[in-house]
């Protein structure tokens, strides 16, 4: 007959209890999970075994950037920029601002102003990266031609923004793939301009296909103040928790933003973020901002509010620095006269 120590048997025993423990989750409603957690907290695990696809099947999506429409956009921002510059520098073109598919192209008659405008536009061109890995390359090709001036996309600006925007997109597509409630859904990138969704579990892939496909929502809006009338304020809810009353008019929409991306302050070296506006978006903003100096304004994302920092300054040049709680100028911006006053 055979016989084993009873050490060996204690030890059977405590891994089989120990296997029983870690699937029980797996077979229990949510509200008697809960329950049982609440009694031994201590040794009942908090979540399921997550099965995946294969086991217990769901949704699977493929989804891939437009670039064409991402690069269309970042030349129709260039052309404003450049129509911006060439009024302040007070020079003639003919025939207006060209467009092609990755640049822009302007006739300017006079040899002299095109020297002046050269400049200009070159100074649009900003370096590629940031602090930490270094530049690695320039957004623009700018050249002077025989009747004018002419901007080009570089590749690494198109690539940047396009990887970027895969990004953003990966960040709104899981705060709102969470918000159904499923079991470790899985994003992720896929080569330069793919994305990949899974959702185990789930079974409404109509529901799915309707979150993925609608458009990010993202606007700036005043935080309300004491006393305004209840019709023109809402409560809206927080990433970081609670609800902040913010002003029911929108301010600027997020489709007059055409840049955003992580850096470091100059000065501090903390981090912040760099974004930028279209020409409209530019002057409402601008307007906006001179006109609520010290208020809140509220960065919302898909009706919640993700950031509400300070308005420091006028921000009059159509970018600006959101860093730690505060909203003010870029430090090119304040290079020409704008303070921090913090």
């Amino acid at each position: 007959m055979l016989r084993f120590a009873p050490w060996r048997i204690v030890a059977i025993l405590a891994l089989i209890l120990v296997a029983i423990l870690l699937i029980v989750p797996s077979f229990l409603s949510k509200g008697a999970l809960d329950a049982m957690q609440k009694a031994l907290p201590a040794f009942v695990p908090d979540r399921a075994i997550v099965l995946g696809l294969d086991l217990q099947g769901g949704a699977h999506v493929l989804l891939e950037v437009d670039s064409p429409s991402v690069t269309k956009t970042q030349v129709e921002a260039l052309r404003d920029d450049v129509r911006g510059k060439l009024r302040e520098g007070k020079i003639s073109i003919t025939g207006g601002i060209g467009m092609n598919a990755r640049g822009i192209q302007v006739r300017i008659p006079d040899a002299a102003d095109r020297a002046r405008a050269l400049p200009l536009i070159q100074g649009l061109s900003q370096p590629i990266g940031n602090a930490i890995v270094g530049s690695s390359g320039h957004t623009l090709d700018v050249v002077e031609t025989p009747d004018g001036v002419q901007a080009q996309l570089t590749d690494a600006a198109i690539n940047d923004k396009i990887r970027r925007a895969v990004a953003q997109s990966i960040e709104v597509l899981r705060r709102r793939v969470d918000a159904l409630g499923t079991t470790e859904p899985n994003i992720q990138q896929q080569g330069a301009d793919r994305l990949l969704v899974e959702v185990p579990g789930l079974q409404d892939t109509s529901r799915l296909k309707e979150i993925l496909g609608t458009t990010a929502k993202l606007e700036f809006r005043l935080v309300a103040e004491p006393g305004e009338s209840p019709a023109d304020v809402e409560d809206l809810p927080q990433t970081q928790g609670g609800t902040l009353p913010v002003e029911r008019r929108v301010m600027v929409a997020g489709e007059d933003l055409v840049d955003s991306q992580p850096g470091f302050d100059s000065r501090s070296g903390e981090p912040v973020v760099n974004f930028r506006f279209n020409l409209r978006g530019g002057q409402r903003f601008g307007q906006v901002t001179s006109e609520n100096v010290g208020r809140p304004f509220a960065i919302v994302l898909d009706g919640k509010v993700i950031s509400a920092p300070r308005i420091l300054g006028p921000i009059t040049g159509g970018s600006g620095q959101i860093t730690g709680n505060s909203l003010r100028a870029a430090a090119r911006g304040r290079a020409a006269g704008q303070t921090d006053d913090r």
